[in-house]
C-alpha cells in the first residue's frame, strides 16, 4: 500500500499565525467583501446573480481541471440542458447544478455545511452513487513528468476520520477564534490534502470555499468564486499548497487565498454594478418602447437566462406559448435580444449581458 506523504494536522493547525502581513490583507479583503455583500442586496432578484455567476464559476473552475468550454456552448447547455453543445459543456452544467444544490441544502440546514452535503455534490458532479474513497492507491502526479507529487491518506477509516474532524471545524465556531477568511484557507488546504474523493476534489473544494463564506455570513448568497483568480496564478496555487505540506509554514498560502478573496470581491462588485446599470437601462427601454409587455418578471428572465427560450418565459411569467413567443420576438425586433435557431428551437440572447462576461468586467474569460 502507498504511504501518505503528509501528516494532516489537528484543526486548527498549530503553525497558523495571523501575522501583521496577514492582518493587513484581511482588512482589505473584508472591506471589499462587505461592499460586495451590500451592493448585491440591492439587486431586485438575487437569484439572477446566483444563476449567472454560478455558471461563470462552473466554467472557470472546470478550466482549472482542463475541462474547457466556450461561452456559447455554456449558455446553450444552460438553455437546452437536454441537448448540451459538448461533453465539456455538460460537465460544466453538472458543476453548476452541484453548487446550487449545496446552497439550497445549506439554507435548509440553517447554514450548516456537512459531509453529507459534500458527498451529495460529488454524486451530482460525477453522476455517481459512491461516497468518500474506500480503496487505497490514490496518488497525485505531475501531468507533464509523471512524477509523484503527493500521496493523501490511504485508509478509508483515515479519510472518514479527517472529514469528520473537518466538518466539526467548519461548523463549530467555538473551536477557533481565527478570522473566518483564515479558516476558509485552512479548510481548503485540509480538504485538498485529505483528497476525499477519487476525482473532482479541486472543483468540490472550490464550492466549499464559497459555501463557507455564506455559512459565516460574510456573504448572503454564493457569488464570490476564486476560480478565475486561481487560473491566473495556477502555478502559485499548487506551489503554496504543497509548500505548507513540506515546511509547515502557512503565511504564503494564507496571503494567496486572502488576496484571492479581495481581488475577486472587487471584480465581482464591478460586474454586479455593470449588471445593475444594464438592467436599469433595459427596464427603461422596455417600459418606454414595449409598454404593453413590460413586467419585472420579464426583465428578470432576460438577466437570469442570458440565452433564454420561449418555455422559460412561458413558465416564469405564467403566459401562453404564443404570448411568450410574441414578447421575445418583439424584443428581438427592437434589438434588445438576438434571435437564433438551434435545431427546431429558437433561443434569444441578451448579447450585452453576455458581453459583460466576455470583456473581463467579471469572472469569465
Amino acid at each position: 500500500m502507498l504511504k501518505a506523504t503528509y501528516t494532516l494536522p489537528d484543526l486548527p493547525p498549530p503553525g497558523v499565525k495571523e501575522t501583521p502581513a496577514v492582518l493587513r490583507a484581511l482588512a482589505r479583503a473584508h472591506r471589499h467583501l462587505a461592499e460586495l455583500k451590500g451592493r448585491a442586496a440591492t439587486i431586485p432578484n438575487q437569484g439572477i446573480l446566483i444563476d449567472t455567476l454560478s455558471l461563470q464559476e462552473a466554467k472557470a473552475s472546470s478550466e482549472i481541471e482542463n475541462i474547457v468550454t466556450t461561452q456559447d456552448e455554456l449558455f446553450q447547455a444552460n438553455a437546452f440542458p437536454e441537448n448540451p453543445a459538448s461533453p465539456a459543456a455538460k460537465e460544466v452544467a453538472l458543476y453548476r447544478d452541484a453548487l446550487r444544490h449545496g446552497f439550497l441544502e445549506q439554507q435548509r440546514l440553517e447554514g450548516l455545511l456537512t459531509s453529507n452535503m459534500i458527498i451529495a455534490m460529488f454524486q451530482m458532479l460525477k453522476r455517481s452513487d459512491s461516497g468518500f474513497r474506500e480503496t487505497p492507491g490514490t496518488a497525485l502526479k505531475n501531468e507533464q513528468t509523471g512524477e509523484m507529487v503527493y500521496i493523501p491518506p490511504q485508509e478509508a477509516g483515515a479519510v472518514q476520520a479527517h472529514m469528520s474532524a473537518l466538518e466539526t471545524f467548519i461548523n463549530d465556531d467555538e473551536q477557533s477564534d481565527l478570522d473566518p477568511l483564515v479558516k476558509m484557507a485552512i479548510i481548503h488546504h485540509q480538504f485538498e490534502s485529505i483528497h476525499p474523493f477519487p476525482d473532482g476534489n479541486g472543483r468540490l473544494g472550490r464550492i466549499v470555499n464559497v459555501l463557507y463564506l455564506t455559512h459565516t455570513g460574510l456573504l448572503d448568497i454564493p457569488i464570490l468564486y476564486l476560480s478565475r483568480f486561481i487560473t491566473s496564478r495556477k502555478g502559485d496555487y499548487y506551489r503554496f499548497l504543497q509548500s505548507v505540506r513540506d515546511t509547515g509554514e502557512w503565511e504564503q498560502w494564507l496571503l494567496y487565498m486572502i488576496e484571492g478573496v479581495a481581488t475577486t470581491a472587487k471584480e465581482t462588485l464591478q460586474l454586479v454594478e455593470a449588471m445593475r446599470a444594464l438592467m436599469a437601462e433595459y427596464k427603461q427601454r422596455i417600459r418606454a418602447e414595449h409598454t404593453k409587455i413590460y413586467s419585472q418578471d420579464l426583465l428578470n428572465n432576460l438577466f437570469r437566462h442570458p440565452y433564454t427560450r420561449i418555455d422559460y418565459v412561458q413558465s416564469e411569467l405564467g403566459v401562453s406559448r404564443p404570448t411568450a413567443t410574441k414578447y421575445l420576438d418583439e424584443l428581438a425586433e427592437s434589438g434588445l435580444l438576438a434571435k437564433q435557431r438551434i435545431g427546431r428551437n429558437n433561443y434569444y440572447i441578451n448579447q450585452r449581458l453576455v458581453a459583460l462576461f466576455l470583456d473581463g468586467t467579471g469572472p469569465a474569460e
